[in-house]
């Protein structure tokens, strides 16, 4: 995550990117990713701290509205890449792994027709994310 963008950039500021990853079954998985090497949360400024949550805001209420998830799971867990970054993801019930997390074993197949109506509202929420995340910035 220091070299590369992590996946589709979505919207990059002088401090962080938002990137849609590409997560199998999970077309709605959506990072915030500081732009510096930083490990841990404690890591950064209360400034910095505020500025970071208040992006990880503006993405879950996107995936809410244009979405209407089951639910939104946040995390920062940095296990395998130790670079500051939280996970957002719309989830639904009906995804393969639905109620555990994304990252366990799968309980089903996830409906190939329900991803791909998720994915053919992604073009409007990354708009949308775009003006939000531009007038949230500027303030």
């Amino acid at each position: 995550m220091c070299a590369e963008d992590g996946g589709a950039l979505v919207w990059r500021d002088a401090h962080l990117r938002v990137i849609r990853a590409n997560e199998a079954g999970f077309p709605a998985f959506y990072r915030v990713v500081w732009n510096a090497h930083v490990a841990e949360w404690s890591d950064l400024a209360a400034a910095d701290r505020l500025h970071c949550m208040e992006a990880v805001t503006v993405v879950e209420q996107a995936l809410r509205q244009h979405l209407s998830p089951t639910k939104v799971n946040i995390a920062a867990l940095g296990n395998l890449v130790p670079h500051l970054h939280w996970h957002v993801i719309a989830r639904f019930d009906w995804d393969s792994h639905f109620p555990a997390p994304v990252w366990a074993a799968a309980q089903r197949r996830s409906p190939a027709a329900q991803e791909a109506a998720v994915q053919a509202l992604l073009p409007a929420l990354e708009a949308h994310l775009q003006s939000q995340l531009a007038q949230w910035a500027i303030r």
